[in-house]
């Protein structure tokens, strides 16, 4: 059984090293290779990408995916779409994520895979349904993370509700790097032996481990997996494309050649990150503890920077040792975005207070009263009531209470939007969107005057 591969290098692979820089132009140089290489997606757009675009690129996300899908004639086009949060960090209203859909297919994307933080599925039912209906792949993500809930028979259950919903496709989705080979294989095979759908395999080679885990998903018969290309490989990124099917032979289908040719496109374009000091080294490098601490690398970044703020990296160790108590006390949620962000500043905020829950930002009353979703494990009921009181915990999907939005949108931002994508840029990034938006009209008033200065 031949193995599909999905090129991460444009997406993943510049997110995880390089902070998402990649610029459209960088991103078009070498497409023309990685769309000759037999791939079976590329995956080009979605997760950070757009908000990187319009707040530190300067660039038309839409604009990006447009002229991707123009240089792209022989492999489909992939993104990540975080569910009833789009590409941004809160639930929007549905008309907003149906729009959302309908114009990233409109645009040029082919498959659309879409997760929640809490592996939620209510959080995907919208979503979902707008991408069978304007045609699109879907593609469900499974979060992994390990806890007493997280068995292999869970993540079995998680992918026949999946599958029951429309899935093309299923992903295990680990973006710690965490997933032990021998579980991997495991929890492959159940899954081949339960669903009729393809699997991908997505893991990351922060803790080292990853090789091994995508031999061992080969080895119970994935369909898919994601890798990154060599130069955008390693440390948080994926594990090299070129290892993984040189390990698997013939039954990569990819051309070397093309490979070869995209490789020393994007190695010119690192050194340009290495050299303005943009790809930081130590993002290359294996982090193994975090097997111990199942502390994603990006999460322990953002410990030492808010501790560092606060004068307290001494408390580093202290801090470590409570964000696995925090995520029992919150029912297990798996540490990817938001919730990283929300489990690590409360283990901060428990340790310098010296009194564990004495402070509790808003977001974690709003997670405790059901508004992210409903939490994977169970949340102990007098916990919750000494954090939220006798407010009302959501027992519906969050969205609910939601009102459409887009219209509105339109309306009040008639003289700056161009189109129905800039509302949407609007809706997902409001001021660094209008910002945007504003700059370019600026420009264009400018060149109005100078062209009627000329004549």
């Amino acid at each position: 059984m031949s193995v599909k591969f999905v090129e991460t290098a444009l997406r993943d692979g510049h997110q995880s090293l390089l902070a998402t820089r990649l610029t459209t132009d960088e991103i078009l140089s070498v497409l023309p290779e990685l769309d000759k290489a037999g791939y079976y997606a590329l995956e080009v757009w979605g997760g950070a990408t757009f908000d990187a675009c319009l707040r530190y690129l300067n660039e038309d996300p839409w604009e990006r995916l447009r002229q991707i899908k123009a240089n792209t004639k022989n492999t489909k086009l992939q993104m990540l779409f975080r569910g009833q949060n789009i590409l941004g960090y809160k639930h929007y209203p549905d008309d907003i994520v149906e729009k959302f859909v309908e114009k990233s297919i409109e645009n040029g994307i082919d498959i659309i895979r879409i997760f929640d933080a809490l592996n939620d599925l209510r959080n995907l039912e919208t979503s979902a349904k707008a991408i069978k209906k304007y045609n699109g792949h879907l593609q469900i993500a499974l979060a992994y993370t390990t806890s007493p809930v997280h068995s292999v028979d869970y993540y079995v259950d998680l992918a026949n509700k999946a599958q029951a919903m429309g899935a093309d496709s299923i992903c295990i989705k680990d973006m710690s790097g965490i997933l032990m080979p021998e579980v991997a294989y495991k929890l492959i095979k159940a899954l081949k032996e339960n669903i009729k759908i393809p699997i991908n395999f997505h893991t990351h080679s922060t803790s080292g481990l990853a090789s091994v885990a995508y031999k061992r998903a080969i080895d119970a018969g994935v369909d898919m997996v994601d890798t990154a290309l060599s130069p955008l490989s390693g440390g948080t990124s994926q594990v090299a494309t070129e290892a993984i099917a040189t390990l698997i032979g013939d039954e990569s289908k990819l051309d070397f050649v093309h490979l070869k040719n995209a490789k020393n496109i994007l190695t010119k374009i690192k050194d340009k990150y290495i050299e303005n000091g943009i790809l930081n080294p130590k993002a290359l490098t294996p982090n193994p503890q975090i097997l111990q601490s199942q502390i994603p690398g990006g999460m322990i970044s953002n410990l030492l920077n808010q501790l560092k703020a606060q004068n307290a990296l001494d408390r580093y160790e202290e801090v470590l040792e409570e964000v696995p108590r925090v995520r029992k006390d919150l029912g297990y949620p798996p540490l990817v975005t938001p919730l990283s962000q929300m489990v690590g500043t409360q283990a901060i905020m428990n340790i310098l207070a010296n009194e564990r829950y004495k402070l509790v930002p808003d977001e974690i009353k709003a997670y405790l009263r059901g508004k992210y979703g409903k939490a994977p494990g169970k949340i102990d009921p007098e916990f919750r009531k000494s954090i939220i009181g006798n407010a009302i915990v959501l027992d519906y999907r969050p969205a609910n209470d939601l009102e459409p939005q887009f219209e509105k949108l339109k309306e009040k931002f008639k003289n700056i939007a161009r189109s129905e994508e800039d509302v949407l840029s609007i809706a997902l990034f409001e001021p660094v969107a209008l910002k945007y938006l504003k700059g370019l009209k600026d420009e264009v008033i400018e060149f109005t005057l100078h062209t009627g200065d000329q004549s």
